[in-house]
């Protein structure tokens, strides 16, 4: 919970869910924080209250957004969610879940020949890159984001970030890919390739053979050609790969997107929280609010830790109470809990005291189904 209630402007998530303006919502935090329920109840409440034609996109390996929905499995390519309550709002809603490398593989067919592709398909390295490499799939999520968008097919958009060490890693793929492909050691391995195709072993020159001869040894020479052939495969992609990032980039930066923070009362997700917002408003980023999920409240908040100790104690002094004097316990140690994520929010909000936030309670079981998604909803709308 906030820790008071003008310590930040309410969040009215139903205004930015309800704006035709807007077509993008980006749910961004640390990993384990709710972003993936935050994401799909409100595609959900949109699609229901708001009447508009809604796709969310997660990246949840463990396929929670799909049981919610009550879909069998998700995938690459997006779902109609039959059975939701839209019959007064005309409403829609789809859902998608990220694959990396299909995702990579459909950049790769869409932007080379049969032929080309088919060479890079069956590249050691780009097998590896399009699976594993670091950044790849928040790469693949912002490639997967500009398709979407360019598609016009949906009036909202609702992205669920990757569950990444880092919240930032969002943002930070596209450069930190694009500074792998512009790398020095690359550069060099490309340079047969844009020297006629002749082999990197026949360019034992005095400007080229020692770093061919060192890297050889280092790596082995099929290791080698392996990786001088997927840098050559992938060379007139390159620019196409900087080019989407920085659009879908510039797509991030509009009008038409809203940012919104998921947070629990923890000091590490806080503080994540707090980095991404600093980051978004240096980036010029539409940030519209922080999401606080798994909030806890005392049932009667006023009455305090202490108070309840000491009455717990006095009954037990007396005796005969003890079922009373257990449950003034377990309110005092709630009670204690509370403060406690009070003041952890306040971190945030003493840091960003202008960005509206709400605060959702803590729910007494996971949410497996569409009613769940709509508590959770609600109680992210409710002002």
């Amino acid at each position: 919970m906030v820790p008071s209630e003008d310590a930040a402007p309410q969040l009215d998530v139903d205004q930015i869910l309800a704006d035709p303006g807007v077509r993008i919502v980006v749910c961004c935090g640390a990993g384990g924080v709710g972003k993936t329920t935050t994401a799909a109840a409100l595609a959900l409440r949109a699609a229901e209250h708001h009447g508009r034609r809604t796709v969310v996109l997660t990246i949840d390996p463990a396929r929670r957004l799909a049981q919610s929905l009550g879909l069998t499995e998700l995938d690459n390519t997006p779902r109609q969610v039959k059975g939701i309550d839209v019959e007064g709002s005309g409403g829609e809603l789809h859902a998608m879940m990220l694959d990396m490398k299909r995702t990579f593989d459909d950049v790769v067919l869409q932007h080379t020949d049969p032929a080309k592709a088919a060479e890079i398909f069956a590249n050691p390295f780009y097998q590896a890159m399009s699976s594993t490499f670091a950044g790849t799939q928040e790469y693949m999520a912002m490639e997967k984001l500009g398709q979407l968008h360019a598609r016009g097919e949906w009036d909202l958009i609702v992205v669920d970030t990757p569950p990444s060490r880092s919240a930032l890693d969002f943002l930070d793929a596209p450069a930190r890919l694009s500074r792998f492909l512009d790398g020095r050691m690359l550069r060099l391995l490309l340079a047969p390739a844009r020297s006629g195709g002749r082999s990197m072993f026949s360019l034992v020159t005095a400007s080229f053979g020692m770093f061919s001869k060192v890297v050889q040894k280092v790596l082995g020479a099929q290791l080698l050609t392996d990786l001088s052939g997927f840098v050559a495969a992938l060379d007139s992609m390159f620019g196409g790969f900087r080019q989407r990032a920085e659009q879908t980039y510039r797509i991030l930066q509009a009008r038409e997107t809203a940012f919104l923070l998921v947070a629990t009362p923890e000091p590490d997700a806080v503080r994540e929280a707090a980095y991404f917002a600093g980051r978004l408003r240096e980036e010029q980023m539409p940030l519209a609010g922080l999401v606080l999920n798994r909030v806890h409240r005392p049932a009667v908040p006023e009455l305090d830790a202490e108070q309840s100790r000491v009455a717990a104690e006095r009954l037990t002094e007396l005796g005969g109470h003890e079922a009373t004097a257990d449950v003034l316990r377990a309110h005092a140690a709630l009670a204690r809990q509370a403060v406690r994520e009070q003041q952890v929010a306040a971190r945030f909000t003493e840091a960003f005291p202008a960005v509206p936030a709400v605060s959702v309670t803590a729910q007494p079981a996971d949410v497996h189904d569409v009613d769940g998604l709509r508590t959770i909803g609600a109680a992210i709308s409710r002002p």
